[in-house]
């Protein structure tokens, strides 16, 4: 069965609270697209209250020297500004009503497309491995402090399938039910993280937080670039995956903000409060377990609430991802309904999940290791999707879910040169100012320009979006071929209906 034919069997009444959503990558058409931006505030908040957020703080003071006005001002342009990216993105999921990597193949051609789409998709799959071997030593802690059972090899693995569980089934059910859940889970968990962190505050070291140097303006632009790397940019490929479901009349500002504030505020928090809390102790940047490293800073009695905000945090993360990687892995070529791809990239995280805690020796160091190399792949495919979108409002559906010869999109052979070409190149530059490494003495990869100002700051991914999007910008411009489909602003492109092209039916 084809894509295509797999496609075609979505009931229009699939994305319903409690029901498994059956539609898969095909775009949704104008008459279920009931979603707002409210739903989407609710979701990237929800997916951005994990505990990982702290170490990220942490190492801006800790490791980078950075006092803690620094450290607030890097936290907000570096997660407000790249879930703006985010949001951006998102707007194309309103424009076309189908996932990222899906509208991707108008860009890369259906052929063209695959390198994104799979990096794309091991990028969703390393988050959601972080996500689940981090949640389950929390709820090994937990086991522990509650019932007095040690972690043992058998248990360890018993959490993790708990936990893999629980995504799987607001994953698998779909849309609907992930929006529901993730507003109010955020509720429940949310106030437990500020529970958490109002003792947590109560640990820092103000005199060392007051009397700490300022670091130089270098190293703030590259913190910057540190925390767009680790929060927003592994979530731009996801950004029309819940977009899709927007209303056409539905302002495309209101899309980018709803992205931007809704991840931003919890990010900026947690960024923050690790940067206070690393003031004069470096214990939590260099920590191996993020967990357990937060947990000895708390009064015992604290012990139980953390852990459960712990574990909902990276619960409410991972059930975005999964969704997100199951669409993915659809677009990648999978002939499989969405809820049988989910259950797929759920037994991979379990496996991931195993090696970590059973085998790896290291954990932070991994995590480290997987936000600096896939962020300029990725980064790349962001510059050449943005630049894309100044020039069309509309994708074709048939086109879309076409992969064959016929398609309105399959340009040279199925790849799309003038993007796929610029996507290589950035990806090729970014790597060469990219170290790859699980610790201090194991570097696995170094690119050539690895010692230099960039390369030592993790901005390759930088250079990743500016060869990137000025090669496909200087591409589209001398493109003669390509068929523009209006004329309109960027500003117009972003409004509600009245911008809106006429619908196109699959």
């Amino acid at each position: 069965m084809s894509a295509t034919e797999l496609a075609g069997t979505a009931p229009v009444d699939s994305n319903r609270v409690g029901a498994i959503e059956t539609r898969g990558i095909e775009p949704v058409p104008s008459g279920e697209r009931t979603g707002g931006p409210g739903q989407l505030f609710w979701v990237w908040f929800a997916a951005n209250i994990s505990i990982l957020g702290l170490p990220l703080g942490a190492t801006l003071v800790a490791l980078r020297g950075m006092n803690i006005w620094q450290a607030l001002l890097v936290a907000a342009i570096g997660s407000f500004g790249s879930f703006a990216l985010v949001g951006v993105i998102s707007v194309a999921g309103k424009w076309g009503g189908a996932p990222s990597m899906t509208l991707s193949r108008a860009v890369f051609g259906p052929r063209g497309n695959h390198g994104p789409t799979l990096v794309s998709w091991l990028s969703r799959v390393g988050w959601e491995t972080v996500n689940t071997t981090t949640a389950a030593y929390a709820l090994l802690a937990l086991l522990d402090i509650v019932v007095g059972v040690r972690p043992n090899p058998v248990l360890t693995v018993l959490c993790l399938l708990v936990f893999v569980v629980l995504t799987l089934v607001v994953s698998g059910l779909g849309h609907a039910t992930l929006v529901v859940v993730q507003q109010w889970a955020t509720y429940l968990f949310g106030a437990l993280n500020v529970l958490v962190a109002a003792f947590l505050v109560t640990r820092v070291d103000w005199d060392a937080v007051l009397h700490a140097p300022a670091a130089p303006l270098s190293v703030v632009v590259a913190g910057i670039g540190v925390i767009a790397a680790g929060t927003g940019i592994g979530w731009a490929n996801a950004g029309a995956d819940m977009a899709r479901y927007q209303r056409r009349q539905v302002p495309g500002g209101r899309i980018i903000a709803a992205a931007s504030v809704g991840a931003g505020i919890p990010l900026f928090l947690l960024i923050g409060l690790g940067g206070l809390l690393s003031a004069g102790d470096d214990s939590l940047a260099s920590a191996s377990d993020p967990v357990s490293a937060i947990q000895v800073m708390l009064p015992s009695w604290m012990a139980v609430p953390y852990l459960l905000a712990a574990f909902g945090g990276l619960l409410l993360s991972n059930n975005l991802s999964v969704y997100s990687a199951g669409l993915t892995m659809i677009t990648l070529g999978i002939r499989a309904r969405r809820v049988v791809a989910v259950g797929l990239d759920i037994v991979l995280t379990l496996v991931g999940g195993i090696y970590f805690m059973l085998i790896a020796e290291n954990f932070y160091g991994p995590f480290i290791t997987f936000i600096s190399l896939l962020a300029v792949p990725i980064t790349a495919w962001v510059a050449v999707f943005l630049v894309d979108m100044l020039f069309r409002r509309e994708y074709d559906p048939r086109g879309l879910m076409d992969t064959g010869r016929g398609s309105v999109y399959w340009a040279h052979g199925g790849v799309r040169w003038s993007a796929a070409l610029p996507w290589l190149a950035g990806t090729v530059v970014g790597l060469l100012f990219t170290t790859a490494s699980t610790s201090a003495d194991d570097v696995w990869f170094a690119g050539p320009l690895a010692d230099s100002w960039m390369g030592r700051n993790g901005l390759g991914w930088v250079a990743a979006f500016a060869v990137a999007g000025g090669l496909y910008l200087l591409a589209a411009a001398v493109d003669t071929r390509r068929s523009v489909p209006s004329a309109r602003s960027v500003a117009d492109g972003l409004g509600g209906d009245a911008v809106e092209p006429a619908e196109v039916r699959p």
